[in-house]
């Protein structure tokens, strides 16, 4: 494996993880963020706001995982 495939691996490893949705929710609240913060609109409440909503969102698939499994 050549390095370059390696560092790809890598970052790719380190920034998606297990969940690709989790890193596209962050992707999406940063890039939101950035937009806002060129505005008048105070931009600091939206990456807390997101964080919240990714890990609900996060949580609420995983039990209705496990709960799927449990009645099978």
């Amino acid at each position: 494996m050549s390095r370059v495939e390696s560092v790809g691996r890598f970052v790719w490893d380190f920034v998606v993880g297990d969940d690709w949705r989790v890193a596209a929710g962050v992707i999406t609240a940063i890039g939101t963020t950035a937009l806002v913060a060129d505005t008048k609109v105070a931009a600091w409440w939206i990456l807390p706001l997101s964080v919240a909503v990714v890990l609900a969102l996060t949580l609420w698939r995983a039990t209705r995982r496990e709960a799927n499994r449990a009645s099978q």
